[in-house]
């Protein structure tokens, strides 16, 4: 019988490389949630890719290294008013869904998409604090998809 081991999991966390400012502060939440779980965050691979659309291809070529328990995503997509915002944010979830059902590798996502969004320290300071609870959620959910897919593998 194989038993979960939190610290020697390896993890990929890839995140957005615009409005890093908030979007890394899901990492923070992300990091301290899964310490607190007993991971190893040394573990957590950080990678910075150049915006949300070229996130799914980095988790499956990551997926597919066989390296990885599991892949986080983060990423900010607001509207810029030259091109809609929510279907970029979809292209992106969905993608990443078919990472996992394709690599079996759990992949889970805080690409966020805000109604509305300003450049202002009213919105930047609420959504900085909203993705530090969405990593902590995030990890949350990255340490049960964990388990759960160990738990299904061991069956198989």
């Amino acid at each position: 019988m194989n038993t979960f081991n939190p610290q020697q999991k390896r993890i990929a966390f890839i995140h957005a490389s615009w409005h890093t400012d908030i979007v890394l502060k899901c990492l923070d939440g992300f990091k301290d949630e899964l310490a607190s779980r007993g991971y190893d965050i040394s573990n957590i691979d950080v990678i910075a890719a150049p915006g949300a659309y070229e996130i799914p291809l980095q988790a499956k070529l990551l997926a597919k290294s066989g390296r990885y328990s599991a892949i986080a995503a983060s990423a900010l997509v607001v509207d810029g008013g030259i091109y809609r915002h929510d279907f970029v944010a979809a292209a992106v979830c969905n993608g990443l869904m078919q990472v996992q059902l394709e690599t079996e590798v759990p992949v889970l996502t805080a690409v966020l998409t805000p109604h509305n969004f300003h450049e202002h320290d009213e919105h930047k300071n609420y959504y900085a604090r909203h993705f530090l609870l969405k990593g902590q959620e995030l990890a949350n959910a990255a340490d049960q998809a964990m388990r759960l897919t160990a738990s299904a593998k061991a069956l198989a």
